[in-house]
């Protein structure tokens, strides 16, 4: 049986798909079976699919299913896959709880911005609710500037559980999106070695 990652935070525009992609991405890179299944009404990470996939051979399955069957296509796809990588709709509420159930981890994307860290408490309060281990991570990140080490102080003092890897602020993640691919199949530069470093921190603490 596969491991289920579910992507999710309340404010819309953190970069749930740009992690969720990029992770499957990085997954089907180094051997593993993946399938993404996409639960937003709005479809980002639809149409990132099926750009993928008419340019070819995409290395992954994909699915969509409401908020309420989400669980039910999970625990479906994670019969065949080693991961499921799962995004979601920009709220919290119980609409959430069906994916959250039947997943292993879930990710929660915090964007430099205060409003992204107000949004954090509620998925964060949601996944201890049903029992299921967050990790936070930065995404967009501009070091050095006195908004992120507000949030990285914030989170601090939080005591929750952060990915040491940061995502930086790079066009190479909207252009690749565009593009049905991550970030990885971009070329080699700071971006790759991100994502990579991240993939590891999530498997290792799914191990």
């Amino acid at each position: 049986m596969g491991q289920i990652i579910t992507v999710a935070q309340q404010k819309g525009g953190s970069g749930k798909t740009t992690l969720a992609v990029n992770l499957a991405v990085a997954l089907s890179r180094a051997g593993h079976s993946v399938a993404v299944v996409d639960t937003d009404p709005q479809g980002s990470l639809g149409r990132w699919f099926m750009t993928r996939d008419e340019a070819g051979d995409p290395g992954m399955e994909f699915s969509t299913a409401s908020a309420w069957g989400a669980g039910y296509e999970c625990k479906k796809m994670a019969k065949t896959h080693d991961f499921v990588i799962v995004d979601t709709p920009p709220k919290v509420d119980s609409d959430l709880r069906p994916a959250l159930r039947e997943s292993s981890l879930v990710l929660v994307p915090v964007a430099t911005s205060q409003v992204d860290l107000w949004a954090l408490d509620s998925i964060l309060e949601l996944a201890e609710r049903v029992g299921v281990p967050t990790m936070v991570v930065l995404n967009r990140f501009k070091a050095g500037t006195r908004i992120s080490d507000e949030i990285t102080e914030a989170l601090a003092e939080r005591e929750v559980v952060r990915a040491e890897t940061v995502l930086g602020n790079r066009v190479a993640y909207a252009e690749s999106l565009g593009h049905g691919r991550g970030v990885q199949e971009q070329g080699r530069g700071a971006w790759s070695d991100e994502i990579s470093a991240l993939s590891e921190e999530i498997l290792r603490a799914l191990s």
